[in-house]
C-alpha cells in the first residue's frame, strides 16, 4: 500500500505478566506468592475447614524475597492467588564502584551495571572481601516483579 516503513516500539519482556494466577489450595511451603504486592517465599501454610456457610481458607506466612520482611495473608482455598515469575541468573563480578554499584559480565559478553550491592551485611562483606582478594566471583541475581537483587555468591577461582 505505501512505501513507508512502520516502526514498532519494542519492549524486552514482550508484554509478559509479572505474575500468574494459581489456586490458593494448591500453593505449598517453599513456593512463591504475592502478598500485599510483594513477592514472597511461603514459609508456612495452614488450611482451615469449611464453615457452615463458607469456603475453606488458606493462611499463608511468607518472607519477602527482597526485604526479608514477614507478611501474612488469608485467602479462600478455591480463589486464585498471584504467583510471581521468579528467575535466578548467574553473572561474573567484574568491578565494584565507589557508589555501591556492581559491574557484572553477562553470558553474551555484555556488561550489566544497574545493580547495587546487597544490603544483607554478611553477603556484602563476603563480596567485598572476595573481590579485594582478587577471587573470581559469580553472583546470583534473583529477579521478580521488576525488581532485582544479588542473593548469593560463588567463588569459581581455579586455586
Amino acid at each position: 500500500m505505501s512505501d513507508e516503513e512502520v516502526h514498532f516500539e519494542t519492549k524486552a519482556d514482550a508484554g509478559a505478566s509479572k505474575t500468574f494466577p494459581q489456586q490458593a489450595g494448591t500453593i505449598r511451603k517453599n513456593a512463591y506468592i504475592v502478598i500485599k504486592n510483594r513477592p514472597c517465599k511461603v514459609v508456612e501454610v495452614s488450611t482451615s475447614k469449611t464453615g457452615k456457610h463458607g469456603h475453606a481458607k488458606c493462611h499463608f506466612v511468607g518472607i519477602d524475597i527482597f526485604t526479608g520482611r514477614k507478611l501474612e495473608d488469608i485467602v479462600p482455598s478455591s480463589h486464585n492467588c498471584d504467583v510471581p515469575h521468579v528467575t535466578r541468573t548467574d553473572y561474573q563480578l567484574i568491578d565494584i564502584s565507589e557508589d555501591g554499584f556492581v559491574s557484572l559480565l553477562t553470558e553474551s559478553g555484555n556488561t550489566k551495571d544497574d545493580l547495587r550491592l546487597p544490603t544483607d551485611e554478611p553477603l556484602l562483606t563476603q563480596i567485598k572481601d572476595g573481590f579485594a582478594n582478587g577471587k573470581d566471583l559469580v553472583v546470583t541475581i534473583m529477579s521478580a516483579m521488576g525488581e532485582e537483587q544479588i542473593n548469593s555468591l560463588k567463588d569459581i577461582g581455579k586455586n
